[in-house]
């Protein structure tokens, strides 16, 4: 899916995660200036091909360049505010799980965008993961399965989940 595709999954946010983000995104854009006279100032310094500077002043131009694509379609289809509430397992809730090999072995964490990790002292797993995406729409009690990066298969089993109240 491109950055510029217009069906791309809306990203719950919280109040505190958006306004951070769109900090953020007005910090970078403000600093384009400020990195574009850096560029200036070693191209002035002669040879190009040698210029350590100007190659390192052009990679940052280049970072914060994509940061700022990211950040203003994050910001653009994100849902902003409370959590959303379902019956079923979606991005937006704290979630519990146990591995099937071990009940005693539980993990919760929140099932969201990890630009929202800053603002909690959970886990976030992306509803994009393998992890996310056995669990999304599931209930209590039912069990899943994904495949680690590993390649090996593991299976939870959906304990609870909840609205993030962050």
């Amino acid at each position: 899916m491109s950055i510029n595709d217009n069906k791309a999954p809306a990203t719950w946010l919280s109040q505190d995660a958006h306004d951070r983000l769109q900090a953020e995104l007005d910090e970078l854009i403000a600093n384009r200036a400020v990195i574009a006279a850096e560029i200036n100032a070693r191209r002035e310094e002669g040879d190009l091909r040698e210029n350590g500077g100007y190659h390192a002043a052009r990679e940052e131009q280049g970072k914060a360049e994509g940061r700022i694509l990211y950040l203003k379609e994050l910001l653009r289809t994100a849902q902003v505010g409370e959590a959303p509430t379902a019956d079923v397992v979606a991005p937006g809730m704290v979630v519990t799980i146990y591995f099937d090999d071990d009940e005693n072995d539980t993990e919760t964490f929140l099932l969201g965008s990890r630009e929202i990790a800053a603002t909690t002292e959970l886990t976030v797993y992306s509803p994009e993961a393998a992890l996310g995406q056995a669990i999304l729409g599931g209930r209590p009690g039912q069990a899943c399965t994904y495949t680690a990066p590993s390649g090996a298969d593991i299976k939870v089993t959906i304990v609870s989940f909840e609205p993030f109240s962050g």
